[in-house]
């Protein structure tokens, strides 16, 4: 990771709340913004920031998150989230997370992620399968 992501840093990701990021259990009138997707899209909006400032070959995973869903958004709406570093420890990062629709604060919280180089992870990850695989034959 370059030294260039520092605390303070932000990104901001203006986001369509279409019909397949809404809940839909409490019939049409009732589609709003699913937690969920929310939470996905904060991931995302801090992974790009990483991203920006990532070597080669890195990319990172979320670790942890806590979030207030403090309002209801409604499909078709813009939500407009904001990541801020608040914290780089090596190669962990965290942000300070919120969001807000076209009419009130809808969301507000941390994240956590950290920073991998990818192709040691993708070995990580064979070597777990192996394993799991040899489990389940014995």
């Amino acid at each position: 990771m370059k030294g260039s992501l520092r605390p303070r840093l932000s990104r901001v990701n203006r986001i369509e709340v279409d019909r397949d990021r809404t809940i839909g259990f409490m019939g049409e009138e009732g589609r709003v913004y699913a937690t969920p997707y929310l939470v996905r899209d904060i991931e995302m909006t801090c992974r790009q920031l990483i991203l920006d400032h990532a070597d080669a070959g890195e990319d990172s995973v979320g670790t942890d998150i806590a979030i207030k869903h403090l309002a209801p958004t409604l499909l078709g709406m813009t939500v407009e989230i904001t990541a801020t570093v608040i914290a780089v420890e090596g190669r962990k990062v965290s942000f300070e997370v919120s969001a807000k629709d076209n009419v009130e604060q809808i969301c507000s919280g941390t994240h956590g992620r950290f920073a991998v180089n990818v192709g040691k992870t993708i070995e990580r990850l064979k070597a777990k399968a192996a394993k799991l695989a040899g489990t389940r034959s014995g």
